[in-house]
């Protein structure tokens, strides 16, 4: 399998993920069928991709009149035979759930082509045990899309036990072709390496708070204000080079005992969830979110995510 010979995308799920992986293959030329249970789901689907279009063209990332052939490139299947029967590559976006994955790559797994391969959007679970009860181990690899999908450039290709480098090199070169910025794990983990990253970093920011230390306003200013500008230039490993091994080796000596290790869930967390302050999808979590709250951040983020996207175009990475 070649990438030039990937023609058709399965794109399954039309969620919060679902509707961004299908705008990003069919800016990019593929034809796509976009799975969803209902017509209802399907619908919603059709309307975030056109969502996400509208915020592309506002933002002069796609032309007006290119968005129409764009939607057409889209097909709504509600059966898993319309939409996998021939295709090249699958993307999966459906339920986090290990057996939901399961069932439905044991079922594709019968519908599909011997050469397809299948990648999941899982953001964590392992490929190894979601490719158990199917026959082609070696064509399934974690194709893992950051939220908001077709906004953050990061996809994490991600090998299970049996996977080969063949499939971890095809769906990395889909993932370039798609205007994408891959990076491929030497095997597979637990939360890949950003969701590794950033639950370090929650345990320490949730330390910092519990143990008054400082306030949870301090934490995040602190880190969009510092480390949160510098690292999107310069990951940790190259800040370090920068800043000079000899003084982060220093700095180790000293800091990290005293640093956070625990390795059961925090007090903190585990008391919010207890009590249903799940964040702002209940309108409280850390912080309390008001509809005009969460609009106003959500917007904010979109758009300096949106200018990275003009600024990725500029530079060479």
């Amino acid at each position: 399998m070649k990438v030039e010979n990937i023609k058709t995308i399965c794109n399954l799920g039309t969620g919060t993920m679902g509707f961004g992986t299908a705008v990003m293959f069919a800016m990019a030329g593929y034809h796509v069928k976009m799975y969803g249970r209902s017509d209802k789901s399907v619908d919603r689907g059709f309307a975030g991709v056109k969502a996400a279009l509208a915020t592309y063209q506002e933002n002069g990332l796609v032309k007006a009149a290119d968005i129409p052939a764009i939607i057409a490139k889209i097909e709504g299947v509600t059966t898993l035979e319309e939409a996998a029967a021939d295709a090249d590559f699958v993307i999966e976006s459906i339920a986090e759930e290990l057996p939901i994955k399961q069932e439905v790559f044991t079922k594709l797994d019968k519908i599909c082509r011997p050469h397809t391969i299948f990648a999941t959007n899982t953001s964590g679970l392992s490929p190894t045990k979601i490719a158990e009860a199917i026959g082609r181990k070696d064509k399934f690899v974690v194709a893992h899309f950051w939220n908001p999908p077709h906004i953050v450039p990061l996809v994490e290709v991600v090998p299970g036990k049996h996977t080969s480098q063949e499939t971890v090199d095809v769906t990395w070169q889909l993932m370039e072709k798609i205007g994408k910025k891959p990076v491929a794990l030497n095997r597979e983990a637990l939360g890949f390496i950003g969701n590794r990253l950033q639950l370090a970093l929650l345990r320490e920011a949730l330390y910092i708070v519990e143990s008054g230390i400082a306030s949870k306003e301090a934490v995040d200013t602190t880190m969009k204000y510092s480390l949160g500008r510098r690292l999107s230039t310069t990951g940790p490993l190259e800040s370090t080079d920068l800043g000079g091994l000899d003084i982060f080796y220093n700095i180790s000596g000293y800091l990290l005992e005293d640093l956070c290790n625990d390795t059961k869930i925090s007090p903190l967390l585990k008391a919010a969830v207890e009590q249903g302050k799940l964040g702002a999808k209940t309108g409280e979590g850390f912080y309390t979110w008001t509809p005009e709250a969460l609009a106003k951040i959500k917007k904010t983020r979109e758009t300096i995510l949106l200018e990275w996207l003009h600024k990725d175009k500029k530079m060479e990475f």
